[in-house]
């Protein structure tokens, strides 16, 4: 069993990224914390995560991600068997998406 990620560190460090207001701020703190590498590695892996979702095949998630086939089944993995935190914060998105597209409309 893997290491419990619960920890008053862990509480520490997601508190202070709730504290960030903009996309900006985002680079800055992040930009600080993980190299470049880390942070392409996530954002590579969320990419995935939103294909998937929308049913694309490895083939083309490979394809346009650059992401190997293991970690296109790691986050597979993740969104069948997971905490459901790429599905929480892809429906979030989604639903901002529609709000603003409304707004938008009127």
């Amino acid at each position: 069993m893997g290491k419990d990620i619960h920890t008053p560190a862990v509480n520490r460090l997601f508190n202070a990224i709730l504290t960030l207001k903009s996309v900006e701020e985002c680079y800055q703190f992040f930009e600080d914390v993980c190299t470049i590498q880390e942070l392409v590695a996530i954002s590579q892996r969320f990419e995935v995560a939103e294909m998937l979702t929308q049913k694309k095949t490895y083939l083309d998630i490979a394809e346009k991600t650059g992401a190997s086939t293991a970690t296109i089944s790691r986050v597979n993995r993740s969104l069948t068997y997971g905490n459901d935190g790429y599905t929480l914060v892809l429906k979030r998105m989604a639903e901002a998406a529609a709000e603003t597209t409304a707004e938008e409309d009127n």
